[in-house]
């Protein structure tokens, strides 16, 4: 009887431990950061200053100095274009490739620390009214992974909506 009033005892002593936990009196470190946008690159919107080509097949390049090997080769790149008179939403931004305005619309990394938007309308695009912009993710960093384990995949990434995409890597729209 002596043993199972000390095996009681000892239970009880136990979970009583277990339940009422340590206290942790210990320094506490820093906080860490805010989000996903230590190392996701953005560019600002941007009007292009000319269309080169011709009808049909319209391009014009814009430097990208974040658009290096590693993150063209490895990572995720965005790209949104907002056109003036667009039949939907005059305040849409649409992913790109996209068509709208009665055209397709794209962009390609054609060599690495620039970006070429395309356009295949039969007349010049406009040079003002609408605007472009790139979000640069590397592929080995940790808010690709965190994006990831958010199971978000390239793919899904690529088909969010523009404001998605900035919450998710806190940046400023």
């Amino acid at each position: 009887m002596k043993s199972k009033t000390k095996s009681f005892n000892l239970l009880i002593a136990l979970l009583f431990l277990v339940f009422t936990g340590c206290k942790n009196e210990g320094i506490q470190g820093p906080e860490g950061p805010a989000g996903l946008d230590a190392t996701v690159f953005y560019s600002e919107w941007f009007t292009p200053s000319a269309w080169s080509g011709t009808s049909g097949d319209w391009f014009f390049d814009a430097s990208a100095p974040d658009l290096t090997e590693d993150i063209v080769e490895n990572g995720v790149i965005l790209a949104y274009v907002w056109l003036a008179g667009d039949l939907y939403n005059a305040s849409t931004v649409r992913p790109l490739p996209a068509y709208a305005i009665v055209a397709n619309w794209s962009f390609l990394i054609f060599k690495f620390g620039s970006i070429e938007f395309t356009c295949d309308m039969i007349s010049k695009p406009l040079t003002t009214g609408n605007k472009f912009r790139f979000i640069a993710i590397p592929g080995t960093i940790p808010a690709l992974k965190s994006a990831s384990l958010k199971n978000k995949s390239e793919q899904e990434l690529r088909s969010m909506f523009y404001n998605d995409v900035c919450k998710l890597f806190n940046i400023p729209e």
